[in-house]
């Protein structure tokens, strides 16, 4: 009996300290790791994505870093532009670091050799910013969604800026699968609109000699009609654009086109003056409240704009709250069918994850160069919006749907 009034005492005085004790947090903190090139020839873009990113998760959390409560841990590695280390690095994150997502890499070479790790893990990837149509094509799995824009997204926009019947086109681009893919897409593209590309040329992503590439350019497009154009795809430092400036393209009447690029890039692009193409981004072009406050705050804590990849990084965790929000948890499976389909505002508009293969649909935008007295590079100029359904690329997957 004494031991009945004991434990009768103690009930409510026990149950007490359970309602008046602090909430244990039924979670910790939502770990995402970032894996960027951050040294080496694509530093810029690396470092621009983390950037892009941090404010992104910002933005897209009112200021609290936090989703569903939970504070968000970045886990950021250096992949150096090395396939091996950045496998070494993602398996480290899945692994040790117990990361629940992971966003990377720069280069699309990189990209290719950790898809597999991805699905080793069960673990979402979302691949930003590497741009070869295979990494969500033939290498593609399930646990693979893209943020960034793919070789074909990038091709149909800079197609559709040129070609039509009667354009004769040459390429140049790096030899590895951002080049590859990138000419393959564009050729795709641009003879669907009536173009036809008459020669394709491939170099060492190291070159700084263009010299023989350029005059056998010259050679196939100088006795085709006019309009003539050669194509440049390039990315990183260096490039042909320098030398075939000072080669005497004009004397052919032979123009360049290309695409958008970084700021640092652009600076080298001021006598491209007139030149039309086609952009993933330039801070000037998208007209929405999230450009104008990213615009704003870069221009207050940086003195410069947000730049070409600056905008990827913010696209990314922009995908990734409106993805655990959705699926209210890290779960994989859940976030995987809570992405397939699902729309997601960034500083470009909005992006949708295709339910097929995970690219992000995306507006692209045409432009035209122009030279400002007060810009210190060449300014890309809206000529006109390109819509996510204009310019999606080919389907390559096909496969069962999430419920």
């Amino acid at each position: 009996m004494k031991i009945k009034h004991a434990l009768c005492g103690f009930l409510p005085f026990f149950l007490a300290l359970v309602f008046l004790a602090p909430p244990v947090s039924a979670a910790g903190p939502i770990k995402i790791g970032i894996i960027q090139g951050l040294s080496g020839p694509y530093e810029v873009y690396g470092k621009q994505e983390v950037t892009g990113f941090k404010m992104g998760l910002e933005y897209m959390t009112g200021g609290t870093n936090k989703i569903l409560g939970r504070d968000v841990q970045l886990i950021i590695e250096d992949t150096q532009l090395k396939a091996a280390r950045a496998k070494m690095l993602l398996t480290k994150l899945y692994n040790d670091d117990k990361v629940d997502i992971a966003v990377g890499p720069t280069s699309s070479g990189v990209a290719l050799a950790c898809l597999p790790v991805a699905a080793q893990f069960k673990k979402i990837l979302v691949v930003e910013p590497a741009v070869a149509d295979s990494v969500t094509g033939s290498h593609w799995n399930r646990y693979i969604f893209r943020t960034g824009r793919n070789s074909s997204q990038d091709a149909i926009s800079n197609a559709v800026a040129v070609a039509r019947q009667g354009v004769s086109i040459a390429t140049i681009a790096q030899d590895y699968a951002f080049g590859r893919d990138g000419v393959a897409a564009y050729k795709k593209a641009a003879e669907s609109l009536g173009a036809k590309i008459v020669h394709e040329e491939y170099c060492d992503p190291k070159a700084s000699d263009f010299t023989a590439p350029i005059q056998r350019i010259i050679e196939s497009l100088k006795d085709k009609p006019k309009p003539r154009y050669v194509w440049v795809i390039w990315a990183g430092k260096g490039g042909p654009i320098t030398q075939m400036l000072s080669s005497g393209l004009d004397k052919y009447g032979i123009e360049i086109t290309s695409g958008g690029n970084v700021i640092p890039v652009l600076k080298m692009m001021k006598p491209l003056k007139g030149m039309i193409g086609g952009a993933y981004y330039y801070y000037g072009l998208p007209s929405n409240p999230v450009n104008d406050w990213f615009v704003k705050e870069h221009f207050k804590r940086f003195n410069a704009p947000p730049d070409f990849f600056t905008c990827g990084g913010f696209s990314a965790a922009s995908a990734i709250v409106k993805a655990v929000t959705k699926a209210q948890g890290t779960d994989t499976e859940k976030l995987i069918c809570a992405m397939e389909g699902m729309v997601f505002m960034t500083p470009k508009g909005t992006m949708i994850f295709r339910r097929e293969d995970h690219q992000a649909l995306q507006s692209m935008f045409a432009f035209k160069l122009e030279v400002k007295p007060d810009v210190d590079w060449a300014v890309p100029v809206l000529i006109r919006d390109m819509s996510p359904a204009e310019t999606a690329p080919p389907i390559q997957n096909k496969r069962v749907l999430c419920p």
